[in-house]
């Protein structure tokens, strides 16, 4: 995919099976977003070919996007009107009936704003809105790029619920974000972009496991004490000794998060 003379996708290959939490996960400009534009339509690739739900994305019609949710960056709430009549629009828009809105404001914990502008909304009252919008006509497909960037952890968590039941009802979630614990917690299995090119993929913890070189455990016991043992055989005299004794406090093995695995894989910090 390029934009006049520059390149900024190469060699993109990605799958996402149906019903799973599908994670593509990179610093901004890396192209994440750029990816979903195509994949639903929005730009055209200048190379290669994408679909979704079995239909080409240059060709996706009002059918296929019957099926689609999408929370992108652009939020497109009406300010001035109300939770209600925003839903409301989109009722008519997706052909849903509008007495399905108290339900759907209720599953997002807005139902004590439901006649609040959307205008006077906090920023995550308003991304839980726009993420109503996505959800009311029940999407085989959803689309959510960076869906609690710059949202308090409280706010975030109850998103990530919503996330999870909508993958418990049989939906596919496409997530974009450069949050790698946001990944870890959510997805099945990810894969890692920077400057346009895929550099890893997996599941994040099989990924973790797999850059884990030093191999060590890390235990700390009730007396204050923090050992280093390798991660082998020869430490297991040790640790049954300290584990009969009732003595460890702790034990972690030594693998690295995904965003220390990034860091490995690109030198690049996530911003």
């Amino acid at each position: 995919m390029s934009f006049g003379e520059k390149e900024v996708l190469k060699g993109i290959s990605l799958t996402a099976a149906e019903g799973e939490i599908f994670g593509l996960l990179g610093p901004s400009g890396a192209g994440k977003t750029t990816i979903i534009r195509i994949l639903t339509g929005q730009l055209s690739a200048t190379s290669g070919n994408a679909s979704i739900l079995g239909t080409d994305c240059r060709r996706i019609t009002d059918e296929t996007y019957s099926k689609i949710g999408m929370v992108l960056d652009n939020s497109g709430l009406y300010k001035r009107l109300s939770c209600r009549d925003n839903l409301s629009i989109f009722c008519e828009i997706y052909g849903v009936r509008k007495s399905c809105i108290p339900e759907i404001l209720e599953q997002v914990g807005l139902t004590e704003q439901a006649r609040l502008p959307a205008g006077k909304l906090s920023k995550g009252q308003a991304q839980r809105l726009i993420l109503a919008r996505a959800l009311m006509h029940r999407p085989r497909l959803l689309f959510l790029d960076e869906p609690t960037s710059g949202l308090d952890p409280a706010t975030a968590s109850s998103i990530h619920k919503l996330i999870r039941a909508q993958q418990a009802q049989g939906a596919t979630i496409f997530l974009t974000t450069h949050n790698m614990a946001e990944a870890s917690e959510l997805c099945g299995r990810i894969v890692l972009l920077n400057e346009g090119i895929i550099v890893e993929s997996g599941e994040p913890a099989a990924l973790c496991r797999r850059y884990n070189d030093n191999q060590v455990l890390h235990l700390l016991t009730k007396d204050g004490r923090e050992l280093e043992l390798p991660n082998g055989p020869e430490a297991a005299e040790t640790v049954a000794r300290l584990l009969t004794g009732h003595e460890i406090e702790s034990i972690h093995s030594s693998e690295p998060d995904l965003e220390t695995v990034f860091l490995r894989l690109t030198g690049r910090k996530l911003v």
